[in-house]
């Protein structure tokens, strides 16, 4: 059989080694419809990707396609879980190796809680993200690898990711350039998977501006579909490094909880993301569960460093400009 595979496959809570899956595709080919996991496949002219397109690859999530053309999904029917049972599940199938990007808050705290792997921060010296990843490592009792961003680095790592990434307004390339540190690390010591709390302010009503809308539920159905592009994003800066992001609150199980939820439940009393805190708390100390953290490009220090960087070349305040100019002499 022609066979690759890029990523992991899991059926019914386990992971498969190559010769099941080579063997559910002879037998049953339609059997891959019910594949879970984080994954590109491709087979005697086939091809299949994990139902929300966390692995890239040549064919659109969730499809199985035949010589180009689309015949079928992927869309593994697992039944409701309770949600700290769901996320224990997602973390356990992604834990065989790797490494957990640790910023110090709740959602990627919680990830490394339950893997047990090593972690890594990245942040300018001083950074916010830095002095919480530790506090949350030597609470947990887990290895923590600093990478601090050198400011003079910092141009170099945005040239290298506007390219690639579909947004290149400031957000987006602020995310994209901390991002290109953790996987710069990963790829020096040859680790491929870096697992990623991504997904959970979707999921779990996470954004500040949540706490100021009418329309929770509309919001963040919006945000929920346009995570798409912010995958393609990040894989897209750890492929520079031939690593990748793996995402365990993107586990089926762990989304179908989450949306199971109604959106009144997710802020109560002014706390975003109550239900997962609510686990967390369980797992990690008070301090942790229940703080707010800022957002990557604010806690990593790389925000405010572009906004320096811009300053010095004449784009006082105008990021967009900054970084239109670094596109051009690319």
């Amino acid at each position: 059989m022609d066979f690759s595979l890029r990523g992991w496959v899991e059926k019914d809570g386990r992971r498969l080694e190559q010769e099941e899956i080579e063997a559910i595709l002879e037998q049953d080919p339609a059997g891959v419809s019910a594949f879970g996991g984080e994954f590109f496949l491709e087979w005697n002219g086939c091809r299949a990707r994990d139902h929300f397109g966390i692995m890239p690859g040549g064919c659109p999530a969730g499809e199985i396609t035949s010589a180009g053309r689309p015949v079928g999904k992927v869309s593994p029917a697992y039944p409701l879980m309770d949600l700290d049972r769901a996320i224990a599940r997602a973390v356990h199938l992604r834990s065989d190796d790797g490494v957990v990007a640790l910023s110090g808050g709740v959602d990627s705290a919680l990830v490394a809680r339950l893997a047990g792997l090593e972690c890594v921060v990245v942040g300018l010296p001083g950074s916010h993200d830095l002095r919480r990843a530790r506090l949350a490592a030597r609470s947990l009792d887990l290895t923590l690898h600093e990478v601090l961003i050198d400011p003079a680095e910092l141009e170099q790592a945005l040239a290298a990711v506007l390219p690639l990434i579909p947004d290149k307004d400031p957000v987006n390339a602020s995310i994209a350039a901390t991002l290109f540190f953790v996987c710069r690390w990963a790829g020096d010591q040859g680790v491929e998977c870096i697992l990623a709390g991504q997904g959970a302010d979707e999921l779990f009503a996470g954004y500040f501006r949540y706490l100021h809308t009418a329309t929770l539920a509309e919001d963040m159905e919006r945000d929920f579909l346009a995570l798409p592009r912010q995958l393609s994003r990040d894989q897209a800066v750890a492929g520079l490094f031939e690593a990748y992001f793996s995402l365990p609150y993107m586990d089926c199980r762990v989304v179908r909880a989450a949306r199971a939820i109604p959106a009144e439940m997710l802020i109560v009393d002014g706390v975003r993301k109550r239900p997962l805190r609510e686990v967390a708390a369980r797992h990690l100390p008070e301090s942790i569960a229940w703080q707010e953290k800022k957002a990557m490009q604010y806690g990593s220090g790389v925000m405010r460093e572009i906004e320096r960087l811009a300053a010095r070349r004449g784009y006082r305040k105008e990021l967009q400009g900054y970084l239109k100019d670094i596109c051009n002499k690319l």
